[in-house]
């Protein structure tokens, strides 16, 4: 009897994308998630009789900026297919995909899994047409088509992910791909980035693949995960209890509930869909000068800037991966870092402080700050203008103030730095008196104790004492001692 050890999981993740263009891929007609119901429609998407298909050039674009992004081949030559299935969110009954020739061909990502940087093969990555929404309501159902018709990228990865933390890291790497190149906002919740997955799994001592279960319209990373260990254990299960057994390929959904995963129906095949070349619309053909131009624009992708992060900046890890894991805080550090290039210190008042005082407000720090505001209150305490301790009061102020932090420190009287030596000496004194083993440690080459002594003194005076006045007069001192 073999035991859960003995099992490897082989994942294989199916990426849906909606890309961000000004219409839908094969229609004129406009996109906005929460329009009223079947409004943002046209005579293609709904399949009139008559109505052609014309391709949008700016969705083909971002798919090649997609395939440039991850290092893979774009196809000098593909076409369109047509996909028969007859479900009532499509109301052609047929969908336009790419299924003999994708527009993206292999490629790889590098995602970080548990601080380990992992490669992850993509087999493939195709354009096609979203279908429409079922509405499910107490005592009857309804199709929103204004989804239909939005264009896709899918996204074909190999089956080599092994564990359900390698799945996430590798579609969170494809999600801020997306958002770094502009192609999508990958908005979750919207349903502009949802996830199929493919499991299965085999014995440790074996190398062909086992019947696979798909699930489902995943759209958050931790549903994904809990459905994938859920799958994984469950197909062991089976195996353990019928080791002379296959499992039936399937379709299923996951059900937060129970936290199971539940069959929707028999998984279909090439042959029911009945592929064939698309008739309305001609292959697409590409130049290399075309696809190196696209290629040539690519901005700084996330695991390049991951990289700059650690090594030029040299941020901790993990506000590295904070800012990184988030396109547009990562670009309001960029802006602030432009402006005054003290960047650990701009890292931690971006990712911890007032990331932390907006934590549970519901706001954003870029719709609320000004990045220019950020800077200029890092430079006056690296100017010695303001002590850290007023500084998280000043923070305070500038979230519910349009003045700068220079405007409010010098509007307010409290946080102005005791600068009068007279008034700090004394404090200084103090602490030297009281402290001689620190004072001989500093002596003997131990750079903390100074820092002790620093702290000391900004204890005794609320941290309000200017700290340059406070290292001068130690040193001082203790010189003379």
């Amino acid at each position: 009897m073999t035991g859960f050890d003995d099992w490897v999981p082989v994942i294989g993740l199916e990426i849906h994308v909606q890309l961000k263009t000004r219409s839908k891929i094969f229609g004129s007609e406009p996109y906005q998630f929460g329009s009223e119901p079947n409004t943002d429609i046209g005579v293609v998407c709904t399949g009139q009789p008559g109505a052609l298909p014309t391709f949008n050039r700016e969705a083909l674009h971002k798919a090649i900026r997609f395939g440039c992004a991850i290092h893979a081949n774009i196809a000098r030559f593909c076409r369109f297919d047509r996909k028969s299935y007859f479900y009532p969110d499509n109301p052609k009954n047929y969908q336009i995909t790419q299924f003999d020739h994708p527009i993206v061909i292999g490629g790889y990502i590098i995602a970080d899994v548990q601080g380990e940087p992992k490669h992850f093969k993509i087999h493939h990555a195709h354009l096609e047409e979203d279908a429409g929404m079922l509405k499910h309501f107490s005592t009857f159902s309804g199709v929103d088509y204004n989804r239909a018709g939005v264009g896709l990228l899918e996204i074909v990865s190999e089956p080599c992910m092994h564990s359900p933390k390698d799945a996430s890291a590798y579609a969170q790497s494809i999600k801020a791909v997306m958002e770094y190149i502009d192609a999508s906002d990958c908005n979750m919740e919207e349903g502009s980035l949802r996830i199929d997955a493919n499991i299965s799994v085999r014995r440790k001592d074996e190398t062909k693949l086992r019947p696979k279960i798909e699930i489902k319209n995943m759209n958050s990373f931790s549903n994904m995960e809990l459905a994938i260990e859920a799958e994984i254990r469950r197909q062991i299960q089976y195996y353990i209890a019928h080791p002379h057994e296959l499992l039936t390929s399937g379709t299923y959904r996951f059900d937060t509930e129970t936290n199971t995963t539940v069959l929707m129906r028999a998984k279909e095949g090439a042959e029911d869909y009945r592929y064939f070349p698309e008739p309305d619309l001609p292959p697409i053909l590409l130049t290399d000068a075309e696809i190196e131009a696209i290629r040539a624009s690519l901005p700084e992708l996330p695991h390049d800037r991951y990289k700059r992060y650690l090594t030029t900046l040299q941020l901790p890890e993990q506000s590295a991966a904070l800012l990184v894991g988030n396109k547009k805080l990562s670009d309001y550090f960029e802006e602030a870092l432009k402006l005054h290039p003290n960047a650990k210190s701009l890292s931690n008042w971006i990712t911890s402080e007032f990331t932390g005082r907006l934590k549970d407000t519901g706001k954003n720090l870029w719709d609320t700050i000004p990045s220019t505001h950020v800077a200029e209150l890092v430079r006056l305490i690296d100017k010695g203008t303001i002590t850290g301790k007023i500084a998280k009061s000043v923070a305070d102020d500038m979230l519910t103030s349009a003045k700068s932090p220079e405007e409010i420190v010098k509007a307010n009287p409290d946080y102005q730095p005791v600068s009068d030596t007279s008034a700090i000496e004394p404090l200084v004194d103090q602490v030297l008196a009281a402290n001689p083993d620190a004072i001989a440690a500093y002596k003997q080459g131990k750079k903390k104790s100074f820092a002790f002594l620093v702290g000391e003194v900004m204890k005794l005076c609320r941290g309000k004492a200017s700290p340059a006045v406070v290292n001068d007069l130690l040193l001082k001192k203790i010189d003379l001692m």
